[in-house]
């Protein structure tokens, strides 16, 4: 990354800059809202949330706000970035005041969380995941930053790359699911889709890879709390992620809210500076999360903001997001000599390279009101986000009842079914909900023959779908309404019967089929948004089981931002689709499946556990001493399946394949499995191919199987194919006890198959 003019360039600037000038270059500003109240935005938000002043209420108070971009400390270089902005004209405003009216005429770096598009917006990411497709990621990540640029945005807070195993956590929703390998993967995609080959162009932005690092670990799955794990474990399943995107070139990475081992990653030295920098060479700059560095006075690690703003930029944090620690106390703090000078001109120094990476220096003004005004959800991008949803849909479950018949008259119930913004799922701040296309909205735009009822009483029915982010939220980092299973739980009077009878039975007696729309509305996944039960609300139980006790057949489509414990879904459904929360052609990629435009490939990468107390479930477990099965003394819960509902890697289709002819070659660098892969079936279909590997003795208990590799092949009617993977020796390592990566000589199995429960498996030995 390193460019020897910019170096040159970045070592004048420094010369001549004041120590207040270099403290504002490490600044990160949200604009304030001010206006007809006298209490902080986030204390007006939280007023909200515990019921003092009415949702109503808190919108009359904003709408008399305005936003406070603070631009005399903006000429005055003491601001080096924006945290929020995301329009053409105001960005273009903010640059001239830092380019032309600043003494020195350093630009502003403007970043935003353009996380699953912009306003294009595609699946959110677990979904996405799901198509176990690097083409599709990069070509979405494409898209998001062609809309953002144009709308003044030089950096993204995202790929989020944090593996997530325990589905009570509410952020799993932002990343790529339980494993490593894929996460790794998925991050890259997206890395190379914001930067491109040349960040320098004006339709590029910055990727900031996030949440460094073990977020997704987090302790019963309750955001921000604490990840706490041996070395050993965090290097080889929650590290390799962040380091792939950091080896792909991302120019940023932020630093997660939690502690490691008892130290906030705010202030992590060993984690920002030995790991980062000198063991990974990333040679970007480093942005804390919202508020993360004042907040480890509240950790307990920081007496004050000063002593966490030293701490931090000691650790080797380079810029301080919205928290004001650095603003505050850094040029008194080198002043003092508590903060080396050395170390402020080596933050300042990353965050100019950056700069300079961006073309910001040379060409700060990257887009026009004019070229924002025809860039967003044009035709190419709503069809790549129609392509993204069907091919991030997994079938769970089919009768035989799917692909439905067009001249079947299909019935729909559940509020979720008409709710186009509950589409956008989380963290989609610039999505709007007129751009969705609800299920609902697509069967009247394609003249299929339907029926809608939102088939619960007006009560229940309000609690679902109809929540939205308070305006002004985003502006202050808070992006989440209701915390989950509040009002979406729709809690009724003990007896009560939730669901509307006599619209069902009508419904029922006028269709052939019936779709149950179920599962959370965006509000009740993403951040600060945990769940202790990860099922679906009671009444929309009630609802499925009205539908199936009109002996009609059902298929439920489940809208999630996690994987759910519903085996009473599966139960009581013909047919299951995963249609995650899809973005901005929901409806239309739903029909796409249904009706059988689309033969349905996507593959699970979280593993659906049976109830929510089996929570953290995951298929790179070990073995223990005594594994689970049917005797008494063994690791299992009495009252659950030794299996989950649905495992890591499934996802069925519409035609079927067969696996043969398996076979392992040894040569010198590496180990190559084969396999036959036969589309048995009648219609033409991909079939996602994995490889997994279990070292059997080790030093260290092994997971009992790791994928290593997948391959997505497209197979017609009757063909058939060869796949083939090579596994090098090399990655068939781990972490001894003393953290010496090794690779030891014994017996490993390689399995090949559909999915993580269901492989032709062989062995070989090293040695």
């Amino acid at each position: 990354m390193k460019n020897q003019d910019h170096e040159a360039r970045i070592a004048a600037l420094l010369k001549e800059m004041t120590l207040e000038e270099k403290v504002g270059q490490l600044r990160q500003c949200g604009p304030s809202l001010v206006g007809a109240f006298e209490v902080s935005f986030s204390e007006l938000l939280n007023m909200m949330f515990d019921g003092k002043i009415s949702k109503e209420e808190f919108e009359r108070l904003m709408s008399t706000a305005e936003q406070d971009y603070r631009e005399e400390e903006l000429r005055a270089g003491r601001i080096g970035s924006y945290n929020g902005v995301s329009d053409a004209a105001t960005a273009n405003r903010l640059q001239k005041i830092a380019v032309e009216e600043s003494r020195l005429g350093i630009p502003v770096l403007l970043g935003c969380d353009v996380i699953h598009g912009f306003r294009t917006v595609t699946p959110i990411p677990l979904a996405e995941s799901c198509a176990w497709d690097p083409g599709l990621w990069e070509r979405t990540a494409r898209v998001a930053a062609l809309e953002a640029t144009a709308a003044g945005v030089h950096m993204t807070f995202a790929p989020m790359v944090d593996v997530a195993k325990d589905a009570r956590w509410g952020r799993v929703s932002e990343g790529a699911g339980e494993d490593a390998l894929l996460a790794a993967r998925y991050g890259v995609a997206k890395v190379k889709g914001f930067q491109t080959d040349d960040p320098a162009k004006n339709d590029s932005m910055a990727a900031c890879v996030k949440h460094f690092a073990g977020y997704g670990a987090a302790e019963a799955g309750r955001d921000y709390n604490r990840v706490d794990m041996s070395m050993q474990r965090l290097h080889e399943e929650y590290l390799p992620s962040y380091e792939a995107c950091v080896k792909a070139g991302a120019l940023s990475v932020m630093p997660a809210f939690n502690d490691i081992n008892g130290v906030p990653c705010s202030v992590n030295q060993w984690l920002l500076t030995d790991l980062l920098r000198d063991t990974w060479g990333f040679e970007g700059m480093t942005i804390s999360d919202a508020n993360a560095i004042a907040e480890c006075v509240i950790h307990g690690i920081a007496e004050d903001t000063a002593d966490a703003a030293a701490q931090a930029l000691t650790a080797g944090m380079d810029m301080d997001m919205t928290s004001e620690a650095y603003h505050e106390n850094l040029a008194e703090l080198v002043k003092t000599g508590v903060v080396k000078e050395s170390d402020l001109d080596r933050a300042v120094t990353d965050v100019l390279r950056v700069k300079f990476a961006l073309g910001l220096f040379d060409n700060p003004y990257q887009t026009s009101v004019e070229k924002e005004r025809q860039a967003f959800l044009k035709p190419e991008y709503r069809t790549l986000a129609r392509e993204a949803a069907v091919k991030s849909m997994v079938l769970l479950k089919n009768e035989g009842l799917l692909p439905l018949s067009r001249e079947k008259k299909i019935g729909i119930a559940g509020p979720l079914a008409a709710a186009g913004g509950e589409m956008l799922g989380a963290w989609a701040i610039s999505g709007k909900d007129e751009d969705c296309v609800s299920l609902a909205d697509a069967c009247e735009i394609q003249d299929v023959t339907f029926v809608y009822e939102k088939g619960l009483k007006e009560s229940e029915a309000a609690s679902v779908g109809t929540e939205s982010v308070p305006a002004g939220a985003e502006q202050a980092g808070v992006t989440e309404s209701v915390p989950a299973g509040a009002e979406q739980a729709g809690v009724t009077a003990a007896g009560a019967d939730p669901v509307d009878r006599a619209a069902i039975s009508r419904m029922a007696e006028e269709c052939d089929v019936l779709i149950a729309a179920l599962g959370e509305t965006k509000d009740m996944s993403g951040e600060a948004a945990s769940r202790a039960s990860i099922t679906l609300p009671e009444e929309q139980l009630a609802l499925l089981r009205a539908l199936k006790e009109t002996g009609k057949p059902v298929v439920t489509l489940l809208f999630n931002g996690r994987p759910l414990a519903v085996p009473e879904v599966d139960a009581l459904s013909d047919a299951v689709l995963e249609a995650w929360q899809p973005g901005v052609e929901a409806g239309n990629a739903i029909l796409d499946v249904l009706y059988g435009e689309a033969n349905p490939s996507g593959k699970l990468t979280t593993t659906f556990p049976h109830t929510t107390g089996q929570c953290p479930m995951y298929y790179a477990h070990i073995n223990t001493g005594r594994p689970g099965g049917r005797g008494k003394f063994t690791s299992k819960y009495l009252d659950t399946p030794l299996t989950p509902l649905y495992p890591f890697g499934y996802g069925l289709s519409y035609t079927t394949y067969e696996y043969a002819d398996f076979s392992l070659e040894q040569g010198e660098e590496g180990v190559t499995a084969r396999v036959t892969v036969k589309n048995t079936g009648a219609r033409d279909g991909e079939e996602i191919v994995q490889c997994y590997l279990c070292d059997e003795t080790a030093q260290r208990v092994r997971p009992v199987k790791q994928l290593m590799d997948f391959k997505k092949i497209a197979l017609a009617a009757g063909e058939t194919k060869e796949v083939e993977f090579t596994i090098s020796y090399r990655d068939m390592g781990y972490y001894d006890r003393e953290m010496n990566y090794i690779v030891e000589e014994g017996w490993f199995t390689v399995f090949i198959g559909r999915d993580s429960a269901d492989c032709l498996s062989g062995r070989f030995e090293l040695g």
